[in-house]
């Protein structure tokens, strides 16, 4: 009786470990569900525009190119004044308010109330566009640290009254951009725009192409 009382017991043993185990292997599949469900469900992964030669990075690693863009786009859409700059700079500045640091935005709504006074918006048209043959370079962006940039942006502003033109300069403005990657729902760029790094310099215009005279000499 004593064999198969131990026997009895031993299984019994046998069984009681195995119930723990199927416990402990519970209690980590409720942990891997719960990180799984925690976890982030979309990933932003910036990649470089040619993509021939491959490319090997962190997945939190921003190309210089991809900070290039960013500040270009956003910069070119603040000055995008298609009708009447005294109620289109305004609205600019709120609807990319996502794309810009708190501090940055606050500069931009003084610099539009004292431009507005001044009368440098009211019937003004404004665009901005790159300066052809200084796009991107490889020392267009400096970077900073991992989180921050300053970008060099060489442009054309051109400026109307009505339709008369009143302005046409060219500018090479140093923006500062940071990372803000809080909302990917309003900002899927995971960046923003910190306004000026430092103030921006007036370029020399481009010299003017020789015209070819055509006739009977």
């Amino acid at each position: 009786m004593s064999k198969y009382r131990s026997a009895v017991n031993a299984r019994d043993r046998h069984i009681s470990t195995l119930r723990g185990a199927c416990g402990v292997l519970l209690v980590l599949l409720m942990v891997a569900l719960t990180g799984w469900m925690m976890s982030p469900r979309d990933l932003t992964i910036h990649n470089p525009p040619d993509l021939r030669s491959g490319s090997t990075r962190a997945w939190w690693e921003i190309p210089p190119s991809t900070v290039y863009s960013f500040a270009f786009y956003i910069f070119q859409q603040l000055n995008s004044w298609p009708k009447d700059g005294s109620t289109d700079y305004a609205y600019r500045i709120n609807t990319l308010s996502a794309y810009l640091t708190p501090s940055c935005e606050e500069w931009l709504k003084k610099d539009e109330k004292q431009r507005k006074s001044a009368g440098e918006l009211s019937e003004r048209v404004r665009g901005i566009s790159e300066v052809p043959g200084r796009g991107y370079r490889d020392d267009s962006v400096t970077i900073v640290s991992r989180d921050s940039w300053i970008v060099r942006l060489d442009l054309v502003a051109d400026e109307y009254y009505h339709t008369e033109p009143v302005k046409r300069a060219l500018v090479r403005y140093p923006l500062k951009v940071v990372r803000q990657d809080k909302n990917p729902e309003a900002n899927p760029f995971g960046l923003a725009l910190d306004c000026y790094a430092d103030i921006p310099q007036r370029l020399e215009a481009a010299p003017a192409a020789p015209v070819e005279k055509k006739g009977i000499f």
